[in-house]
């Protein structure tokens, strides 16, 4: 196959700070104080807190170092953190390729494909809360749907098991955010210039080499911006395991934001609390940091706009 698209051209930006980005800078310092008063000062006191002693009602005491003490001295913190990254871990490799497809699917114009899409963004749409009440009620061993269909493979314990607990949340996870990474794929293949397919397609290449040949390539920002988001966002998995699992059974699902609850919420322990979450919040950068990276200097693509 011949080349399919020339090298892309190097722009040279202009070094001064002026030109039209100056003149422009200043739109976003209403988002930039919007993220010092609700990104910034509130992660500066979970820092302070972190170095104190509060049950969330009375006088906050100094406590020095003795919440980071009895977290990092906590058997119960890398388990946390190991049923965070484990869950972390096979969402991504359940979401990403699902989503990849779905997205590259979806960017067809066809009619039919749009009536679709409008249906697959409808689970993001809902609540976290309430897709977990009813998934376990349709999971229930006695009532759930394999006893009502009569089915064996679906009438198991799936919340009483440890395995099939994780694998449950997995799915939920997915379930519900896969359209959403799906829409940001659709956006990105649109991106691609038709110029590129027009050119495989006099070369011979078939379907599957455009994919692999074409869309894969042209979508590695797109991937990786996804990846972030799902990433970072699993640190966040509070409110659909609390209700579907509560951490259980026993602590096969106990996450580091339930535990982060638990600990400030249900036993008063304010301090430890905001040790587990500073690190998730270091946590989260050293992820996105690292993805970040893996984006390379950022001028291999040819995506409209990129």
């Amino acid at each position: 196959m011949t080349t399919v698209a020339p090298p892309p051209l190097r722009v040279d930006r202009p070094t001064s700070g002026g030109g039209r980005s100056g003149g422009v800078a200043w739109m976003a310092v209403p988002a930039l104080i919007m993220f010092l008063i609700f990104g910034v000062v509130p992660l500066l006191g979970v820092l302070a807190l972190s170095f104190a002693q509060w049950d969330g009602i009375g006088e906050i005491k100094p406590a020095g170092l003795d919440a980071w003490q009895s977290v990092l001295s906590d058997p119960g913190l890398p388990h946390a953190l190991w049923v965070t990254f484990v869950i972390m871990a096979l969402s991504w490799l359940f979401q990403t390729p699902l989503s990849l497809l779905i997205g590259v699917f979806l960017a067809g114009h066809e009619r039919y494909r749009e009536w679709l899409a409008v249906l697959y963004f409808i689970p993001l749409l809902l609540s976290s809360a309430a897709l977990a009440i009813t998934f376990k009620a349709l999971l229930d061993p006695n009532f759930g749907l394999g006893s009502g269909l009569g089915v064996d493979f679906l009438n198991q314990d799936w919340l009483g098991e440890s395995k099939l607990a994780v694998g449950v949340v997995v799915f939920v996870v997915s379930w519900q955010f896969i359209p959403f990474h799906s829409l940001i794929y659709q956006g990105g293949v649109r991106q691609i210039p038709r110029a590129m397919y027009e050119a495989a397609q006099i070369d011979g290449a078939g379907r599957m080499r455009q994919f692999f040949s074409i869309t894969l390539p042209q979508l590695k920002y797109t991937i990786i911006t996804s990846s972030t988001l799902m990433v970072v966002g699993s640190l966040t998995f509070f409110d659909l395991i609390f209700v579907l699992t509560a951490g259980g059974p026993g602590d096969a699902t106990r996450v580091l934001a339930l535990d982060m609850y638990q600990r400030g919420f249900m036993a008063g322990l304010m301090g430890p609390a905001s040790v587990i979450a500073v690190i998730l919040v270091l946590v989260g950068l050293g992820l996105a940091l690292g993805l970040r990276r893996l984006g390379g200097r950022g001028d291999e693509s040819q995506l409209e706009g990129a």
